[in-house]
């Protein structure tokens, strides 16, 4: 087992593992990481985390150092430097009359290297754009096109529900949502209800998405027959957050309505299942 550190660099980011090394390092410092993008800094969100070697990439790397308020000022002239590169970057591609909308412009911690994100409809050759931009900033530049959940991530927003976006605020990572989920918990098929600012089906859909299979795995089938104290019946109704079944009776036209665990303890849904 390693001992590592969870860091992420955006607020909704993924967590990262790093060695801490001899740093004594808690949850409210901010530290400075060597990555892929070179020279980083994140904020750390787990310490004392034990892992198998097998969960993470080895060799592990290690903490440069516990960021100190030099590095948080260079953060902070940074995001001021990449509102700059973004007006820079719309009027850019507009001149070049460019089928691309800017979505944000992030600047590495080093500096060495300006990021640009970007969606479109389609494929875009942007090769005389980078060359432009290079020659305007006299570094790095990097165009990177992201899909319109990444960019309702990056730009956050009020959803349906009226609360902040998930992805923008607590989020890490996409999970995969179906259309299937939505039929699962009886929700109106209308695209205007269960999409997202994205356009997207609702990360939300998957929330509750593991009960709602575990109850229709426990819970009897729409039309199954039933035999009942009152007589045999079938399944005309489910209530599944309540674990409830509605039963109609064709000999005395009425409907009986069941908890789950009565279902079990009178042996009904048992006998049913024989």
């Amino acid at each position: 087992m390693l001992e590592v550190i969870g860091v992420r660099f955006k607020k909704a980011g993924k967590i990262y593992y790093f060695d801490p090394a001899d740093f004594y390092i808690t949850t409210e410092d901010y530290v400075i990481v060597e990555t892929v993008r070179g020279v980083e800094f994140g904020k750390v969100v787990l310490t004392e985390k034990q892992v198998d070697e097998e969960d993470v990439v080895l060799p592990l790397k290690k903490v440069i150092r516990v960021a100190n308020d030099t590095d948080k000022r260079t953060v902070v002239e940074n995001q001021e430097q990449a509102e700059k590169a973004f007006e820079v970057g719309v009027r850019k591609i507009s001149d070049h009359k460019l089928e691309m909308n800017l979505v944000e412009v992030e600047y590495t911690f080093d500096r060495n290297k300006i990021i640009f994100y970007f969606t479109s409809d389609g494929r875009v050759d942007f090769r005389t754009l980078v060359k432009d931009l290079a020659a305007q900033f006299k570094t790095r530049i990097e165009l990177r096109q992201i899909g319109v959940r990444d960019e309702a991530k990056m730009l956050g927003g009020i959803g349906p529900c009226g609360r902040m976006l998930c992805c923008s605020t607590f989020l890490g990572d996409f999970e995969p949502v179906s259309i299937k989920m939505a039929k699962d918990q009886n929700l109106s098929l209308n695209p205007a209800k269960i999409s997202g600012l994205c356009g997207r089906l609702m990360c939300c859909l998957k929330y509750e998405n593991d009960d709602y299979e575990t109850a229709k795995r426990e819970l009897p089938d729409i039309g199954q027959a039933m035999k009942t104290p009152y007589g045999r019946g079938k399944v005309v109704g489910l209530n599944i957050l309540e674990r409830l079944v509605q039963i109609e009776m064709p000999e005395s036209d009425r409907i009986v309505e069941y908890t789950l665990d009565e279902l079990i303890d009178e042996g009904i849904l048992a006998k049913a299942t024989e």
